[in-house]
């Protein structure tokens, strides 16, 4: 019995230090080495000090940065375990709203949204779908060119800038499709609003990039 036994155990013991060990490290030590920059968490950075991931969106709400699309995250309300809250853009979740096109809270929101930016100036028709839409995971980096357009005067004016110098950022910060055939030219927000507070600008404080608390 033992004779059996001890190659089926061996090859166990085998497979588990290849494949459950040595094999993920390789991938590890592999990517540390040729992608280290996607290896790491694809981190920016300011003055070498890391500030977020190229890859997960942050809840900008001042006038003086781009913002990004609605975020339906919610978590534990601290003050009442047994209620929920808004936790825009929180790391540690992810969620879409989950509400039917038929839901009144979601027409409600979208219908205050959309005044909101006509009131800021937005000609009726022109407001993008994501300007107004949650993403799917609570958590999405990038915005269309037509969204960032949409706010570039509005931070213009909060940074006392000339609009066409935001335009000119926003216009260099804008990426193609992927290959040129997938996806949609989008704009990293993160990106965008790092190479804001790098302007000289008359009466910024230099306060740097602000989102909420997590």
């Amino acid at each position: 019995m033992l004779s059996h036994l001890r190659p089926a155990l061996s090859l166990v013991v085998l497979f588990t230090l290849l494949l459950g060990l040595l094999f993920p490290l390789g991938f590890v030590g592999l990517g540390a080495v040729a992608l280290p920059f996607s290896a790491t968490g694809s981190l920016l950075e300011r003055n070498g000090q890391p500030v977020g991931s190229a890859l997960i969106g942050q809840n900008f709400t001042t006038d003086r940065y781009f913002h990004g699309r609605e975020s339906a995250i919610s978590g534990t309300d601290p003050k009442d375990p047994s209620k929920t809250v808004p936790t825009p853009y929180d790391g540690s979740n992810s969620s879409a709203s989950n509400l039917a096109p038929t839901s009144k809270a979601l027409h409600d929101r979208v219908a205050a949204d959309v005044a909101a930016l006509h009131k800021g100036g937005a000609a009726p028709g022109s407001i993008p779908m994501d300007a107004v839409t949650s993403s799917g995971s609570g958590l999405d980096p990038d915005i269309s060119p037509d969204y960032a357009a949409l706010q570039a005067g509005r931070v213009a004016a909060a940074r006392h800038l000339p609009v066409d110098t935001v335009r000119q950022l926003l216009a260099a910060h804008t990426l193609g499709r992927t290959l040129g055939l997938l996806g949609e030219p989008r704009v990293n927000v993160l990106r965008l609003n790092l190479a804001l507070d790098s302007l000289p600008a008359k009466g910024d404080t230099g306060v740097g990039v602000h989102t909420s608390s997590r």
